[in-house]
């Protein structure tokens, strides 16, 4: 059974909707959970917000923490959810910002760094990763990931 099969039935199962905000992956996980019929029953509303203005205008992402640490952090990632979860008011959901490259790389932020901020039933929690491969592979690899913590989190 695949990944995004087995979130989605947990999320049925469990009456439970799913909201997500996507930086590097550009609406690629959005496009994945609606692409199931009867997506309506879990899915809530998604957040496309590449630039960092977009991050503060639609999830109160604070400046200053986008000045302090970059867009591409853990403490933006959680402020990244922590904005839909305010303006969702969902059970689920997931951020996502990171690098995909090929250009944008720095020695302590390298292409295939990826940040992820997950709110689940009420607790929150941050991860970062670091994903091999080009700019699809990356953005493949990120949206895997967070089907797979999705997936593990909400069989416990």
């Amino acid at each position: 059974m695949s990944k995004l099969k087995q979130l989605t039935d947990l999320l049925i199962k469990k009456k439970l909707t799913i909201a997500v905000a996507e930086s590097c992956t550009g609406g690629a996980l959005c496009s994945l959970l609606t692409s199931q019929s009867g997506s309506s029953a879990y899915f809530d509303r998604g957040f496309v917000t590449y630039s960092n203005q977009s991050k503060t205008d639609m999830l109160g992402v604070l400046e200053s923490n986008l000045e302090e640490f970059g867009a591409v952090s853990e403490q933006t990632a959680k402020q990244m959810v922590s904005g839909v979860v305010k303006q969702a008011r969902v059970d689920v959901s997931v951020a996502i910002t990171g690098i995909a490259g090929p250009l944008g790389g720095t020695q302590e932020k390298p292409v295939g760094m990826v940040c992820f901020g997950f709110y689940i039933l009420g607790e929150y929690f941050t991860t970062t990763q670091n994903f091999m491969g080009d700019r699809h592979q990356v953005v493949d690899a990120s949206i895997d990931f967070a089907l797979t913590t999705l997936v593990h989190e909400l069989s416990n």
